[in-house]
């Protein structure tokens, strides 16, 4: 099992007092060039996208509220202009949680409609037994859109497009169409397990599906942002891909053949992949726990409507 902290996700589920623990001064910001006038920058939190240029900085994502500063301060090594847009990938508060901050220097916040209505309202995980309180209204994005919107900023094209039920119910990819890079947010774990939020409408045909949809639209040369890990190219995501449908259709069999979720762990159908793919905060018990709710949820409704 590859050691990998976890608290970079783990904070978007636990409580506000969490931060009182936390120690923020030790967080690290980085920025990576990735192509063009696109970057990436890491601290804790899920991987930021940054765009440059005269008309000012397009971030994607803002990770937690007490590192703003810092990234702000990163920021101001790539260009003296403001932020003048913030695109949510999606709603956990490991993306988000640095919106306020940023309203309030002026950045517009967009994002899908779902997360809009996600933030508005309490969240609760079974995967983790936690409650996640309402957003403040200033947390909240202010342009959203049910479909897709591009920006048009600094010689880019920013296509920014919703995929359905993959992390989440609003999850968005961002395609920098010139640069060709793709952020694909937490729809993509570079190497890692998945986390898939069933409670707030994810699934994980939905990931894999969202996986073929950004390998259609890329070549050899497209370089990804994924939401956490490192840069990639196709072939990681490929094999990202390919992990999660072998373990789809593990599970899927073992639940077919009337197995009970103890007998399943206890078969441990994932053995041969656990050791490269499991972490701290995604063990492999928690990913069987995940996809077996989600798995047999969607089992149990195509039983009780033949035509699903």
């Amino acid at each position: 099992m590859r050691i990998v902290s976890w608290s970079a996700i783990a904070l978007a589920f636990a409580a506000s007092t969490a931060w009182a623990q936390e120690d923020w001064s030790a967080v690290e910001v980085r920025i990576e060039p990735v192509a063009g006038n696109v970057h990436m920058l890491t601290g804790r939190g899920g991987n930021l996208g940054v765009l440059v240029g005269d008309d000012g900085i397009i971030l994607v994502d803002d990770q937690y509220a007490p590192l703003t500063e810092k990234i702000l301060a990163a920021l101001k090594t790539l260009s003296p202009k403001p932020v003048r847009f913030v695109i949510n990938t999606h709603m956990h508060g490991d993306h988000t949680g640095g919106n306020e901050n940023l309203g309030r220097g002026g950045s517009i916040v967009v994002a899908h409609d779902n997360v809009r209505r996600r933030m508005s309202e309490e969240q609760f995980n079974a995967a983790f037994d936690r409650r996640t309180p309402p957003s403040a209204p200033g947390a909240l994005p202010i342009v959203t859109f049910s479909a897709d919107v591009t920006l048009h900023q600094n010689g880019e094209e920013m296509h920014v497009f919703h995929v359905q039920n993959s992390h989440t119910d609003g999850d968005s990819i961002v395609h920098f169409r010139k640069a060709d890079v793709i952020h694909m947010g937490d729809t993509y774990f570079n190497g890692l397990y998945p986390f898939v939020d069933t409670g707030a409408g994810g699934s994980l045909a939905g990931v894999i599906a969202v996986a073929d949809q950004v390998l259609g639209m890329m070549n050899d040369q497209t370089l990804i942002i994924p939401g956490h890990g490192k840069v990639s190219r196709r072939a990681e995501l490929q094999r990202y891909r390919d992990v999660l449908a072998t373990v789809r259709s593990r599970m899927l069999a073992l639940i077919e053949s009337g197995k009970t979720y103890e007998e399943i762990v206890a078969a441990a159908p994932m053995k041969d992949l656990d050791a490269e793919w499991g972490w701290y905060f995604i063990t492999p018990e928690r990913l069987l726990k995940m996809v077996h709710e989600d798995l047999s949820r969607k089992a149990k409704a195509q039983t009780s409507d033949p035509r699903k």
